[in-house]
């Protein structure tokens, strides 16, 4: 068992070189005090820095001038979101939210036929996603009961393994048109090898995409060296944008002057000729050619601030960080805690991100009784049914002692009798 408990979170947090970037959030409050916040993979927090940029975009005309125009404000996040997206800048574009951005990517990318008409999937996705699957199921004529095809857990814990996936694909490969798969799925927090995917899938003559509300800010991403076809993400949780705030979404560049149907808006016009005003539409190359309309510049602004904090720090660095803040957490779980709490996620740094999904022991009642407590204390996770609570330390603003808190809240918990 790691040593990693012993370690004081005072001390821990004293070596953070990164540990000035909490002070660029706003940490909601609890009493005098403030909440340990492990609800990041939920709902990222607000930095500071995103009044200041409404209110700048409020009290000025823009469109064209300004720090910031308004017209092509999508661009100021282009690089930013690349970088999350090992992406090259002309395969990403904001715009939209999640499922929206699903939805037309599959316009272009789910193709079914008679011969291929399924969706390949996990089995317990994140509703949004089931919900979605199966409507472009039935749209195109299909059967979501034989046509998505769900991926069972094969794991202890209710994880999924790669033998499992590619078993899916040598059984039903030749009737799967698309491989639609999370980056991090939202419940037990396992994180997949989208390359691996990609090549597995592909190899079976499938289109591969991918959900990465879970993974975009959380995990290094390497979209265009996957070779995945497109993905779409939130900018809500990691990157900390705001509820609803606007999706990203990655095309790969083989696909960058793609024929294939899609549906059409002004803004993924050909920025060229886009102000002439022809009657037919030329798609822009690259992502853009995606868009619809203009960019909503409300919702980019808290993302350009949330994307310039992940710049300075550097994802690197974030990514050491949040292997030793889920490290501190899963040590003290298990030297601590082992008799209260059972770790869902994969013990593997690179089968996960920062969130641990945790099972109390002796059941769902049980389980809910710690959720609510720990509210009560202003420890906040959240709390996914059946049986699971989430807990996500965020290295841009947790903290080691947060951690502590956390785990030693548990342990009086647990010692009161509960």
């Amino acid at each position: 068992m790691s040593e990693l408990h012993t370690i004081p979170a005072e001390r821990l947090d004293a070596d953070d070189a990164l540990a000035d970037f909490r002070s660029q959030f706003l940490i909601p409050r609890h009493g005098d005090g403030e909440q340990a916040y492990f609800c990041g993979n939920s709902l990222g927090l607000q930095p500071r820095g995103v009044r200041e940029a409404l209110l700048q975009e409020l009290d000025v005309e823009a469109h064209f001038h300004g720090k910031h125009p308004w017209m092509p404000y999508h661009s100021e996040v282009r690089d930013g979101l690349a970088r999350i997206a090992g992406a090259e800048p002309s395969e990403v574009v904001a715009m939209n939210s999640l499922t929206a951005n699903l939805h037309l990517l599959m316009v272009s990318f789910y193709r079914p036929t008679a011969q291929r008409p399924a969706i390949l999937m996990e089995a317990g996705a994140f509703p949004s996603d089931q919900y979605a699957m199966a409507s472009q199921v039935r749209f195109h004529g299909f059967d979501p009961a034989t046509d998505v095809i769900e991926v069972q857990p094969d794991e202890a814990n209710g994880t999924i393994s790669m033998a499992a996936i590619e078993r899916a694909l040598d059984e039903h490969g030749h009737r799967i048109a698309l491989v639609m798969w999370p980056g991090v799925q939202y419940r037990t927090g396992q994180a997949f090898d989208l390359k691996e995917i990609t090549r597995l899938a592909h190899a079976k003559g499938c289109v591969v995409g991918f959900d990465l509300a879970h993974a975009a800010g959380n995990l290094p991403l390497a979209l265009h060296d996957s070779g995945a076809d497109f993905a779409a993400w939130c900018s809500y949780k990691y990157l900390n944008s705001g509820p609803g705030a606007v999706s990203g979404a990655f095309v790969h560049e083989r696909h960058a002057n793609s024929d294939r149907p899609r549906f059409a808006g002004w803004w993924g016009h050909d920025q060229a000729s886009r102000f002439k005003m022809g009657p037919q539409f030329q798609p822009t190359p690259g992502a853009d050619g995606w868009q619809l309309s203009n960019p909503p510049i409300l919702a980019l602004a808290p993302l350009r601030v949330s994307l310039e904090l992940f710049s300075r720090a550097g994802l690197p660095a974030l990514r050491a960080k949040s292997e030793k803040l889920t490290a501190y957490l899963e040590a003290q779980v298990l030297a601590r805690l082992a008799n209260v709490l059972e770790i869902v996620t994969p013990a593997q740094p690179e089968r996960r991100g920062c969130q641990l999904s945790l099972r109390v022991r002796g059941g769902r009642d049980r389980g809910r009784a710690l959720f609510d407590y720990l509210v009560a204390q202003g420890i906040v996770g959240d709390w996914r049914e059946p049986d699971v609570i989430r807990i996500s330390p965020v290295p841009l603003y947790n903290t080691f002692a947060d951690v502590q808190r956390f785990t030693s809240a548990v342990g009086a918990w647990s010692e009161g009798g509960h």
